[in-house]
């Protein structure tokens, strides 16, 4: 390893440069603060765990995706979190136990194997907040409603949403008795949305047409809210399961449009991300230019069990770093400075910290000037009183 290589950080793991770090703060004590403001309560989950606890309830699907260790003290596998969801699930069904709803946020670094699709980071800043307690459309707004205020006070405009209901796909499944391996293979085709291999699958499985028919328009039926009343028709036969979970859908549709008009809602029937570990509704949330999703989330109802209570959730989850990219926002929190020389007066350059301004003292021989040190304005003496001026 040269010299040079000794700076070189790990593909997709990144580090933040004053500016960027300080525009996150920002954003960091922003939302720490709205979600304060709507009742809910931060914690802070170990970086670190066992491994069985990261790797249960939607944990299953994170496995490839976390670093894994053994633990010097006790021989136990350990695992460096990838989702903050599952340690935040443990916390309410394990640590507090509370019988009303209650609401959770969280915000720190996740480590993935590799990339999760935000930004291309394989360390993102996971921000979210989870809703436990409460199985029905006003908490599923609400967490709607929170993730869609989380992009407004980050400064990310333009924003459309992707909505779905795992309910409708798990029950035209289960209405065509399809077995768990066929289940499995005609799933990775809908996540791909490949019309010919989904025809030839369902041509070689003996089920009825018109069952067979409603699995194959899944991946046709997306696009805007019309896509609920042509799902009706197509599903009217269809097990009540099904009916229900489309019926479910518009209604939050409808909660969403009266209280978001502006944001552009899309529903989309094969939208299963977290397919394994939801089980309601599933939303995605875009901008324009942007391949990836810059926020998810969905209900999860049975993701506590493992735990030993089983209670309802729903929540969100977004990655910090990529919502301060993505940013309109063009304030810059490290724009102003004082310069103050080193011979300036303690008691002043102490109030006008006080005052919260950003105040840089000058260090005895230092190299470069105000300007140099990115200051706009200075601390100067003037027949024995000291006056902020800005620099010229």
């Amino acid at each position: 390893m040269t010299n040079l290589d000794r700076w070189l950080l790990p593909e997709g793991i990144d580090e933040a440069l004053p500016d960027e770090a300080e525009r996150l703060e920002t954003y960091r004590r922003r939302l720490i603060d709205l979600y304060h403001a709507w009742g809910y309560e931060l914690v802070m989950p170990p970086f670190i765990e066992y491994l069985e606890s990261l790797l249960t309830g939607t944990g299953h699907d994170l496995d490839l995706k976390t670093f894994k260790l053994t633990d010097q003290l006790t021989g136990r596998m350990m695992g460096v979190r990838a989702d903050m969801t599952p340690q935040v699930a443990r916390i309410d069904a394990h640590r507090l136990g509370r019988e009303t709803p209650t609401r959770l946020c969280y915000l720190g670094t996740v480590l993935n194997t590799r990339s999760d699709g935000f930004g291309g980071t394989r360390s993102p800043l996971q921000v979210g907040a989870e809703l436990y307690g409460h199985s029905g459309l006003d908490s599923d707004v609400e967490i709607i409603a929170l993730m869609l205020e989380t992009l407004g006070a980050t400064g990310v405009r333009d924003v459309y949403m992707d909505l779905g209901h795992v309910g409708i796909f798990r029950g035209l499944v289960h209405d065509a008795g399809l077995s768990g391996e066929q289940e499995a293979v005609f799933f990775d085709m809908l996540q791909r949305k490949s019309i010919p291999e989904i025809n030839e699958f369902l041509a070689g499985v003996s089920i009825n047409a018109e069952k067979s028919e409603r699995l194959r328009r899944l991946a046709e039926l997306n696009g805007d809210v019309g896509v609920i009343d042509a799902a009706r028709k197509l599903f009217a036969g269809a097990s009540r399961n099904v009916v229900s979970a489309l019926d479910y859908l518009a209604e939050v549709v409808n909660a969403v449009q009266a209280r978001y008009p502006d944001v552009a809602l899309h529903v989309d029937l094969a939208e299963l991300r977290g397919y394994h570990y939801h089980t309601g509704v599933v939303f995605t949330a875009y901008v324009p230019g942007q391949g990836q999703e810059v926020a998810r989330g969905g209900r999860y109802d049975e993701i506590g069990k493992v735990f030993g209570r089983a209670r309802p959730a729903t929540g969100f989850s977004a990655d910090l770093k990529t919502l301060e990219r993505l940013s309109s926002d063009s304030t810059n929190p490290n724009a102003s400075r004082i310069f103050a020389p080193a011979n300036a007066d303690a008691a002043k350059v102490a109030e006008l910290r006080a005052q919260g301004e950003r105040v840089v003292q000058e260090l005895a021989g230092q190299a470069g000037d105000a300007r140099g040190m990115g200051c706009d304005r200075e601390l100067i003496e003037t027949n024995g009183q000291w006056t902020v001026v800005d620099i010229k």
